[in-house]
Parts: structure tokens; C-alpha cells; sequence
């Protein structure tokens, strides 16, 4: 039993009102009953940490400092399930961001321009009356927030770059899985710089995909029809390029790197992610940092981990 901020108890998602049938399982997930316990368990977390923030923002208002703050609030990563946390997926990168600037820019919109975390220190620099650093990675979202306009805000903010390296300890050598990843606003285009390493860690483990009921039910019934082919996307190696249409395919199911007719989609966004890694010093294009050979300061063994505690369907 875990507790909120609050100290009340955290109760079940069956007794908070959600039901197991109402789950909507992406279509990269098996549609099994474990799988949509685990999802109500993540969305009872969520339910549990928005009663936190408004905790904290009664807090704010309590002591009269809540109009005379940038709020941010946002996720650190995907879902922990796999083919989500850990991969350049929308899964795994599209993360929910709210901010909120009390008597500064109007709330109530929805605004569908790219943005990076990196974006959040200049954001911070110029809201504060401070310069930005010359050498800054990210761009100040203040125009895009004071703009009152909903949508696609800035013609600028047409794509995102996103990367990985290592992520855990997870393959023999602790070696990592590189990614790079541009993404449009109709396309996704991922280059897998080791095609010859497991994604997701080495097998049996599959240790770069935190342990829970999805991962395990997927692992236990790899040889399903309905979920060998999950388990490959998930759990599989995969080829050095990957290109998704992400309004045909948003949960970039189907790899159309290989198809004629994408080619010419293809080589364009390979062109503007290798001019991104160059303009920006990329170690992995140059090929003179080993990112690999870096001390990793996490948990080096290889010993299994216990299973969490999660939500049970047949208990309430």
C-alpha cells in the first residue's frame, strides 16, 4: 500500500472508479487482461500525481507566491512498458507538458509546436529578465507562450531531434543501443547506429525495459500468435533505419525505410538529421568520442530483479 503526499492512503484503481474495460491497449501491446491491469495501475499513478500538484499549487496560492510563478509540469519519460520508455518512439519521447504563468500568458490552449527539454533553461533565463547563454542547445519557449494563439505558433518549430545512448545496464560490456531520431509533423525517422545489439537489452533479461506485468506477460507468451509478432517489435533487433508515417501510423507500427515509394522521403530526412549532428558536434557522426567506453554509475549486476507490486484485477 503506498501513500499520497496528502498521507492518505492510495486506494486501487478498481475503488478510485476506473474499470478494466474501459483501457485502451496500443495496438504494439497484447490485448490480455494483465496488460490492462498494468495500464490502470500507470493511470491510477497519474490520478495519484495530479492530486500532488494541486497540493502544491493550493500551496502557492496559500502563501501568495502562485502569481508570481512559471509553473512547468511535465513527464520525464515514456511509459515504462515496453517499446515506450528507453526508445525514440512517440511512446517513448512525447511527454505531457503543462505551464501555466499566472497573469502573463493565457491558459485554456493547446499549442502543437515542437518543443525539447532543452528548451526550458533559455524559457527560465529570459522569463527571469536574464540573458541567454550564447552556447545554449534549446530556444526560449516565452514567444510561443505570450503569443495567445493556439496550435502551430511558431513556423520555426517544425521538428524534433532526439537521441540515445545508454541507457542501463543492460548488454554485455555495458555497451548501449544508439539512436538518432528526427520527427515531423507527417514523418519519423529513426537511424539505429548498432543495428546488431538487442534494443532492449540483451536476451533473456531485456533489461533496458523496466520489469512489470506488460513486459512479463510478453515474455512469458512470446510464442502466441497474436503476441509473437509484439515481442519481436518490442523485444527484437532491428534494422539500420526505420521510417514511420506518423499520421497513417501513429504508433509507428510499420517500418517503411525499405518501400520504393518512401525513398525519396527517406533520404531527405536522413539529410536533415545528419546536418542536425553535424551543426551541433554529434560525437556519434564524427566518430571521435566512445560512448561507450564511459563509466556507468548505476547497477552493474546482471543478477534478476524482483517483480513489482502492481494492481491486481481480481482484487479490489
Amino acid at each position: 500500500m503506498t501513500r499520497s503526499a496528502s498521507g492518505m492512503a492510495a486506494i486501487t484503481p478498481i475503488a478510485s472508479g476506473m474499470s478494466i474495460d474501459d483501457v485502451e491497449v496500443p495496438p504494439f501491446w497484447p490485448d490480455a487482461p494483465a496488460v490492462r491491469a498494468d495500464i490502470l495501475d500507470y493511470y491510477l499513478e497519474c490520478q495519484m500525481f495530479d492530486d500532488q500538484i494541486a497540493e502544491l499549487l493550493a500551496t502557492l496560492e496559500r502563501t501568495g507566491r502562485l502569481d508570481n510563478t512559471l509553473i512547468v509540469c511535465c513527464g520525464d519519460n515514456g511509459w515504462p512498458f515496453p517499446r515506450a520508455k528507453a526508445n525514440l518512439y512517440d511512446h517513448g519521447t512525447r511527454m505531457p507538458l503543462a505551464i501555466a504563468w499566472p497573469g502573463v500568458i493565457d491558459g485554456g490552449r493547446t499549442i502543437d509546436d515542437f518543443v525539447n527539454f532543452a528548451d526550458f533553461a533559455p524559457t527560465f533565463l529570459e522569463a527571469a529578465g536574464l540573458d541567454p547563454l550564447p552556447d545554449a542547445s534549446g530556444k526560449s519557449l516565452v514567444d510561443v507562450l505570450t503569443s495567445n494563439r493556439s496550435g502551430r505558433v511558431d513556423p520555426a518549430r517544425d521538428r524534433i531531434f532526439c537521441g540515445r545512448e545508454r541507457h542501463a545496464w543492460a548488454r554485455h560490456g555495458n555497451v548501449g543501443y544508439p539512436m538518432r531520431m528526427v520527427r515531423s509533423y507527417d514523418h519519423m525517422y529513426i537511424r539505429n547506429f548498432e543495428p546488431d545489439r538487442w534494443p532492449a537489452g540483451d536476451p533473456p533479461g531485456y533489461r533496458d525495459i523496466d520489469p512489470g506485468l506488460t513486459k512479463q506477460y510478453m515474455m512469458d507468451n512470446r510464442d502466441l500468435p497474436e503476441v509473437a509478432p509484439l515481442f519481436d517489435l518490442a523485444f527484437g533487433k532491428r534494422p539500420a533505419e526505420e521510417l514511420y508515417d506518423v499520421r497513417a501510423d501513429p504508433c509507428q507500427m510499420v517500418n517503411l525505410a525499405g518501400l520504393p515509394e518512401y525513398d525519396e522521403v527517406r533520404r531527405r530526412m536522413l539529410g536533415e538529421l545528419e546536418h542536425h549532428l553535424s551543426v551541433t558536434g554529434d560525437p556519434r557522426l564524427s566518430g571521435d568520442f566512445d560512448f561507450d567506453a564511459q563509466t556507468y554509475y548505476g547497477a552493474s549486476t546482471w543478477a534478476p530483479r524482483p517483480m513489482p507490486k502492481v494492481f491486481d484485477p481480481r482484487r479490489t
